[in-house]
């Protein structure tokens, strides 16, 4: 994957703080320079309230309404570090719960078709906007229970999905292409991990690679 020219690096004001938040997360173990040159230039305080903006670059999970979050930018770095890991391009990718748009900008980052899936219309229709105004062009939205994925525009090489399921959706499964890979966290809330899990030839190989706190997947649009 080549990166394409950021959209938007945002203002100088947040440059310091930006460069201590990449920096905290070279110490928690992120080492993908891609995604760490991402997080480093791209304007998180544009994806909360403009009350939140104050804390936009600590690494914390951050109120976006709808009783939904941002999530700290250690997660996002950790999902999208292991949704790259390996030698298959991630060329379309589906993104379960578009949320604010944070991780939907940070794999359109990558010069990656997006197709992003958002079950709250009002979330869905700001991050549209949010996006747009932004200047990305690669990213297609979806309003619909995320649960079902997006068959119509599958199968995908990668799909994330940026809300806690109770146990893993067939239809993601599903619509995973040949060697494509699901990150995806499951559990319980106070008892969730990350898995990244890997569609081979027979069957799909499951790994966990971190205890993670998300809001809970729902079902249906609202």
């Amino acid at each position: 994957m080549t990166l394409r020219p950021l959209a938007k690096a945002g203002s100088q004001v947040s440059l310091s703080a930006r460069t201590k938040m990449v920096a905290d997360l070279r110490r928690e173990g992120i080492t993908d320079e891609r995604v760490l040159e991402i997080i480093q230039k791209l304007p998180r305080h544009e994806f909360v309230d403009e009350s939140w903006r104050a804390e936009a670059y600590k690494n914390k999970p951050l109120p976006i309404g709808q009783s939904q979050t941002i999530s700290q930018p250690y997660v996002v770095a950790l999902m999208t570090q292991a949704l790259l890991e390996g030698a298959t391009p991630r060329k379309r990718v589906l993104e379960i719960g578009t949320g604010s748009g944070y991780q939907t900008a940070v794999l359109a980052e990558l010069g990656i078709s997006v197709f992003s899936v958002e079950r709250l219309k009002a979330l869905s229709e700001v991050a549209r906007e949010r996006l747009a105004r932004l200047g990305y062009r690669n990213i297609h939205f979806g309003y619909n229970d995320g649960n079902a994925g997006w068959a119509s525009h599958g199968p995908y090489d990668g799909i994330i999905v940026t809300a806690a399921a109770a146990e893993v959706p067939q239809a993601l499964l599903d619509q995973l292409d040949k060697n494509g890979r699901l990150v995806i966290p499951v559990g319980p809330p106070q008892n969730q991990v990350l898995r990244v899990i890997d569609r081979k030839l027979r069957g799909f190989d499951t790994r966990e690679i971190a205890a993670v706190s998300f809001v809970p997947m729902l079902e249906g649009r609202a």
